[in-house]
């Protein structure tokens, strides 16, 4: 098990209920495959530093977790086809086994 972090950013068009849903789903996928979560930072509605999609803000999530490579291949996978996440990255915390 190796230590993460995780930065997501989810589309800023939603309304704060279906935020919580879309979050809540994507910490349970890295959950259901074994992961940890040891620290979940909700930044809120930032500026981007570029546009995505004609946006120019959004969500941030940060995530510190413990986990195999089979939730962070899962997580990447439906994080790709999930509509309301604009983009995310996975980075391994070095020093860390």
């Amino acid at each position: 098990m190796r230590k993460y972090e995780l930065m997501y950013i989810v589309k800023p068009s939603l309304d704060d209920e279906a935020r919580t849903v879309v979050i809540e789903k994507l910490h349970t996928i890295l959950t259901d495959n074994g992961a940890t979560l040891e620290n979940v930072n909700e930044w809120g509605l930032r500026e981007l530093a570029y546009e995505i999609n004609d946006l120019t803000k959004g969500y941030y999530v940060v995530v510190n977790f413990t986990s195999d490579e089979t939730a962070l291949n899962e997580f990447d996978r439906l994080a790709r086809i999930n509509n309301d996440v604009m983009r995310h990255m996975i980075v391994r915390l070095e020093g860390q086994e």
